[in-house]
């Protein structure tokens, strides 16, 4: 199968997904799949590689080639705060499963992969579902392909339309670090989906907008992973964000309006 990824800008599916398991950078709402473990062999790992990638102030998703072979070496995926309402979310099909495989670019040049615009968020927040738009849920999917552990690129009349991320919370972590290798404590579950709650829509707005009844849920949220003792890598992890949300909207009073 040929994917298009950005009008003209074309790849093959392969048989050989990532194996590098994803990184759910909570305080950075984005997912990453590759082998840097810090700054500098980030760095390095774009110079290395070709494809879509963060560029001054454009930010778009980003698939990373080998300059050598054009197969695929690593993945990066920012996450909508745009929620879906239940019913959207539920409209998600099941099929097609999932098919494991990597990608190989028909040529060595870069090219840019829009961000996704919609998050559709499964019951308990299993899988994380991130789409183009809303319209790509009219028409069933023609593929599923599973570029590295749990992650998987969605695929419409052959182009890539979207991403998914199943069981997110085992992913948890900041920055480059590695996920726990652990399960998640079940505590650690709800947690998530209360955060996911409070950092997208409508709940984001209503912070935004300093509604009392939200600022209150977003201080009892954040007392709950302070005093949580169990899974601290990715209670840290959620803390973080939620942390710059309490600073930002419930500690501050409004700016008085001139």
């Amino acid at each position: 199968m040929r994917l298009t990824l950005d009008d003209d800008w074309a790849a093959t599916v392969t048989d050989e997904p990532l194996r590098s398991p994803p990184r759910f950078d909570f305080p950075g709402q984005c997912v990453r799949i590759a082998e840097y473990a810090d700054v500098t062999e980030w760095q390095q790992f774009l110079v290395q590689t070709f494809g879509s990638r963060e560029w001054l102030w454009d930010a778009p998703d980003e698939l990373r080639f080998d300059q050598a072979d054009r197969e695929l070496v690593g993945a990066g995926f920012r996450l909508p705060y745009e929620a879906a309402n239940a019913e959207d979310s539920a409209r998600v099909p099941a099929t097609p499963p999932v098919h494991p495989g990597g990608l190989r670019a028909d040529a060595v040049r870069d090219f840019r992969l829009e961000v996704t615009t919609e998050l559709c968020r499964a019951p308990g927040d299993a899988v994380l579902t991130c789409l183009r738009d809303l319209d790509v849920l009219d028409e069933p999917l023609e593929a599923r392909i599973g570029i590295a552990p749990d992650v998987a690129l969605l695929v419409q009349h052959g182009t890539v339309v979207g991403w998914s991320l199943t069981d997110p919370a085992r992913y948890l972590t900041t920055a480059f670090a590695a996920p726990d290798p652990a399960p998640p404590a079940p505590a650690t579950r709800l947690l998530f989906t209360e955060c996911l709650d409070m950092i997208t829509t409508p709940l984001l707005d209503e912070v935004r907008d300093r509604v009392p009844a939200a600022l209150e849920r977003l201080r009892a949220i954040h007392q709950t992973l302070r005093d949580q003792r169990e899974d601290r890598h990715r209670v840290d992890a959620l803390l973080s964000l939620i942390a710059e949300l309490v600073e930002d909207y419930a500690d501050r009073p409004p700016r008085q309006k001139p």
